[in-house]
């Protein structure tokens, strides 16, 4: 009897550890989350703390959403390429609607809603009664919704009604209402998956799209349910992105799609359809959440952080890719130990190489643990030189001082830099030195860091909406006024012109868009013939001037709001820079001032972004120690032409 006893006690504790292993066995986004956490935690002490924990909640939750509805389309055997475009649409008529023309939040809400069912319920018609595939119709609604969101703004942030801005709040200070409408729509997705009939039409016309129609489904009505359904998804994705960052952006959750796409596949789903779950897909939205915020405490490269993300995303889908190949449905899981053995080997050699990758790139780019301060620097774009130099002075004088600096880069991501500041914030840096991708959206995470009494300088660009230790920046009214006069008086007081524009956004594009205007009253003889954004960026500042020359080929001068889009517009301008066509631009980086060396740019307003970066460091270190910091320092501007560029030490 004792014995038989002992033996069923055995027996079931077998049972209940081979359950957990083939728990672990069958789903191997799950095995990778859980080797990520255990490898973070060793890695890292700030990472398994609650406060971080929720951070990456919050950070996954945007990704999740739109992920939810990527999932329906995805197991029908579909595609969404417009999911993040929609979302910022949907954003910008809520917005739009409830700031701009006063109509009732509730009403705005329910508009919102409306416009992403909308792009949804015309991406069906184009794929299911317009026989287009769905990457053709959902790319075409991408760049719809992206431009229409654009057209509404006037590519300009329009402030988040308050009473809707609390859905970036915490519910009781401790539960991010992120995470909370991530875990409803979660639920409801898995309820529309495993308990409708439009749930089970999915997996149907994913397995076999023609035996379904044979079966009587009604399979073109479906894929518009379907699609209206991802749209609904990307619609509430949007407006918690927009409560998070306080305001409603045209270019918010650009790329979104790819990592939507990445967390789907990554919990199992596949791209052939007939297979996912709910469930799988939020595993893989916390898998890149889980890897961007360790990476971030682990101070990785900026550049470094892009190469992990890919190496984990393809190794997560490559074993499960393993796992399907051994045919180890959860039904045949317990037919044979041989494969349970292969699959047990697989993901220990999967979590070898993940701790390896992981480890080793900490102990590369972070060096050994010290007890000195450190200090936090998010740029928003180190895919610009001046940036980059920015990024040089600071470096150097915190190497200088003996204090630790981690810098990460935004991409010009709103909320990629939110998520970079709260994970500053969660892991008790001492101070914070931001260069914000956009002056509105920084600041809920600027007042949180401030709560946590961190000290935030802000470089280049100010933060609205909240305070700020000191702003460190050159005097861009004054640039942008001595850049305007600067082209007037090459061109005698009189001649046609153009402006390129920098980010929306931005208080460094606002501050010299209102100098060109004051420096151009005194030149009543210059006409403005165009004024067009192309977003600080070289190539977009190439489109940008190719587009206008069509239309004003007899121009005579351009201003350019930075240094990379006049280079641009040199490029475009050929052999007419610098001999019927005078350009301006702004920054005096290293390349510029071989450009006005050359000749073919006449002129830069040069700022010293290495000085920025030093001065940031030094008065954030002055603001950690208690010292009183001067609210603004301005770093004087100066124009570099060819006569004075030899001298020109930047």
């Amino acid at each position: 009897m004792a014995t038989d006893t002992l033996k069923s006690r055995a027996d079931s504790g077998s049972s209940t550890a081979g359950g957990f292993g083939r728990l672990l066995l069958d789903n191997g986004a799950l095995t990778a989350l859980i080797v990520l956490v255990i490898a973070l935690s060793v890695l890292s002490g700030d990472f398994l703390t609650t406060d971080n924990l929720l951070n990456i909640g919050v950070q996954a939750a945007v990704t999740a959403i739109l992920a939810f509805g990527v999932t329906f389309v995805i197991v029908s055997a579909g595609i969404d390429l417009s999911v993040g475009s929609v979302a910022a649409l949907s954003a910008t008529v809520l917005a739009w609607s409830a700031t701009s023309h006063g109509v009732p939040v509730a009403l705005a809400v329910v508009l919102a809603l409306a416009t992403g069912i909308a792009a949804g319920l015309v991406n069906g018609f184009l794929t299911a009664y317009g026989k287009l595939p769905p990457f053709i119709a959902t790319l075409a609604m991408l760049s719809v919704a992206r431009g229409l969101s654009l057209v509404i703004s006037g590519g300009v942030p329009i402030p988040f009604p308050d009473s809707v801005s609390h859905l970036g709040d915490t519910l009781g200070n401790w539960l991010p209402v992120p995470v909370l409408v991530m875990v409803v729509m979660g639920l409801l997705a898995a309820f529309v998956l495993g308990r409708t009939y439009i749930g089970r039409s999915m997996y149907a016309i994913g397995g076999n799209e023609e035996a379904a129609r044979l079966s009587g489904l009604r399979v073109k009505r479906q894929k518009l349910a379907v699609y209206a359904l991802s749209g609904v998804f990307a619609a509430v994705a949007g407006v918690v992105l927009a409560s998070r960052l306080s305001s409603a952006q045209p270019q918010a959750a650009d790329g979104y799609e790819l990592d939507a796409i990445a967390a789907v596949v990554i919990g199992g789903a596949s791209l052939a359809g007939g297979t996912g779950k709910a469930s799988g897909t939020l595993i893989g939205a916390l898998i890149l959440a889980v890897l961007r915020n360790g990476l971030n405490l682990l101070s990785v490269s900026a550049f470094w952080q892009q190469v992990v993300i890919g190496v984990v995303i393809a190794l997560a889908v490559l074993l499960d890719t393993v796992r399907r190949k051994a045919g180890t449905t959860p039904a045949a899981a317990g037919t044979g130990g041989g494969n349970r053995g292969k699959q047990a080997a697989t993901y220990g050699l999967a979590a070898v190489v993940t701790v390896a990758i992981v480890g080793a790139t900490s102990f590369l780019h972070s060096g050994s643990a010290s007890a000195n301060p450190k200090l936090g620097l998010s740029l928003s774009t180190l895919n610009n030189p001046f940036f980059v130099q920015i990024r040089d002075g600071a470096q150097a004088e915190a190497k200088k001082r003996g204090v630790d600096l981690t810098v990460t880069d935004a991409r010009d991501d709103a909320s990629q830099q939110a998520d970079q500041l709260q994970n500053f914030t969660s892991s008790g840096y001492g101070a914070v030195i931001v260069n914000p991708v956009d002056s509105d959206a920084a600041g809920n995470s600027v007042k949180a860091a401030g709560k946590a009494d961190i000290p935030v300088i802000a470089v280049d660009r100010g933060v609205n909406k909240a305070k700020v230790a000191a702003l460190v920046a050159s005097d861009n009214v004054a640039g942008g006024e001595l850049a305007a006069k600067t082209v007037a008086e090459k061109l005698g007081g009189k001649g046609r012109i153009v402006v390129l524009q920098g980010q929306a956004g931005t208080s460094a594009a606002r501050e010299r868009a209102e100098g060109f205007a004051k420096g151009l009253k005194q030149f009543p003889g210059i006409k403005v013939l165009a004024q067009q954004p192309a977003d600080f960026d070289r190539a977009k500042g190439l489109d940008v001037m190719s587009n206008l020359l069509q239309a004003h080929p007899d121009v005579q001068g351009v201003i350019a709001a930075n240094d990379e889009m006049a280079l641009g517009a040199i490029k475009a301008l050929g052999a007419k820079a610098g001999r019927s066509v005078q350009v301006v631009g702004f920054d005096g980086t290293p390349d510029g001032l071989k450009a006005v060396k050359d000749g073919s740019l006449y002129a830069s307003v040069a700022q010293q972004p290495t000085q920025l970066g030093r001065i940031a460091v030094t008065n954030a270190l002055k603001a950690l120690d208690g010292g009183k910091v001067a609210p603004m320092v301005k770093v004087p501007v100066k124009v570099v032409t060819r006569e004075n560029v030899a001298g020109f030490t930047g």
